[in-house]
């Protein structure tokens, strides 16, 4: 048995913005973008054919919105300032280092996280604390695929020498994480489950 959690509900609460393209319209301001005034609407249409169950960088998601709307966004603008419109305040789960504990007494521990901010994660595990706790981490924006594609888990168990089969993911949304009893593997659901309780049910399934 190899334990791979979900970041974002489960191990870690962070503030994320109330409206994400009025955060990232303020970021690409300050950096000599010339938002257009309809930028709202561009960056909620979809703009990149992506196949099912790929991520979509937002960084690409941003340029392109711009783009299709005749505004170029220079040097990176649009990276660095998806970066900086998502910069949380983060706070640990109660449970949560107890939690990854217990799954180490079974073998190797990972993340596996829908996340497709570059660096968030990274940011988030090191203002958690958590950033020495795992032996991989495995985001949608890295590995290319958001959970519930099978490929997200494969990923994760692949950096963690085992097979998705094989994996208990701990997460809190079913129609994501739960994609996991897909491949033959083991869904345990925080909601359900509290991560100071993990270790029992590691145990009973051992």
């Amino acid at each position: 048995m190899t334990v791979s959690f979900d970041l974002f509900g489960t191990l870690v609460d962070c503030d994320t913005p109330a409206d994400p393209a009025v955060a990232v319209a303020a970021e690409l301001r300050e950096r000599g973008v010339s938002v257009p005034d309809d930028f709202g609407d561009a960056y909620r249409e979809v703009h990149i054919d992506a196949p099912d169950g790929a991520e979509v960088p937002l960084p690409a998601h941003v340029s392109a919105a711009l783009a299709s709307r005749g505004v170029d966004a220079p040097n990176n603008a649009a990276r660095r300032s998806v970066v900086a419109a998502f910069d949380p305040d983060v706070t640990r789960r109660e449970g949560a280092r107890e939690a990854i504990a217990a799954a180490r007494e079974f073998g190797p521990v990972g993340v596996c996280s829908n996340c497709s901010v570059p660096e968030l994660a990274r940011r988030t595990l090191i203002r958690a604390d958590l950033h020495e706790a795992f032996d991989a981490v495995v985001t949608s924006v890295g590995c290319g695929w958001r959970k519930p594609d099978p490929r997200a888990f494969e990923t994760v168990a692949r950096r963690l020498d085992t097979t998705a089969e094989s994996l208990v993911h701990v997460g809190d949304d079913p129609a994501t994480d739960g994609g996991i009893e897909e491949l033959g593997g083991r869904f345990v659901d925080v909601d359900e489950v509290p991560l100071s309780a993990l270790e029992s049910r590691l145990e009973a399934r051992r």
